[in-house]
């Protein structure tokens, strides 16, 4: 059983900041990649952002510069600070990662419920 539970969403003014957090827990063996995803009404579920257990970053070009994700492997948590926030950031944010569960081989990708992230003009 593997849970990972979001926090840090809300509402903020343009230009304001907003920190997300995703901690995994359960019977984890090892985390592999974790990112961030945000899907608005009738499109597609996006990635806003990855990152490699060795460190390795990657951004969607609409965030580069603004967001930084980061990720604390003792605590099996990935955070997304996100800077500059613009009404178009406007999303549900999911946190995602690949995991291998405890007494496993098996590595499969999980989600977080979701948190809305609402930016005002």
């Amino acid at each position: 059983q593997v849970q990972l539970v979001e926090s840090g969403g809300g509402l903020v003014q343009a230009g304001g900041s907003l920190r997300l957090s995703c901690a995994a827990s359960g019977s984890i063996f090892s985390i592999n990649a974790m990112g961030w995803y945000r899907q608005t009404p009738g499109k597609q579920r996006e990635l806003v952002a990855s990152i490699t257990s060795g460190g390795s970053r990657n951004y969607a070009d609409s965030v580069k510069g603004r967001f930084t994700i980061s990720r604390d492997n003792a605590k099996n948590t990935v955070y997304l600070q996100m800077n500059s926030l613009r009404p178009e950031d406007t999303a549900v944010y999911y946190c995602n990662a690949d995991i291998t569960r405890a007494w496993s081989t098996r590595t499969n990708a999980y989600w977080g419920q979701g948190t809305q992230v609402t930016v005002s003009s």
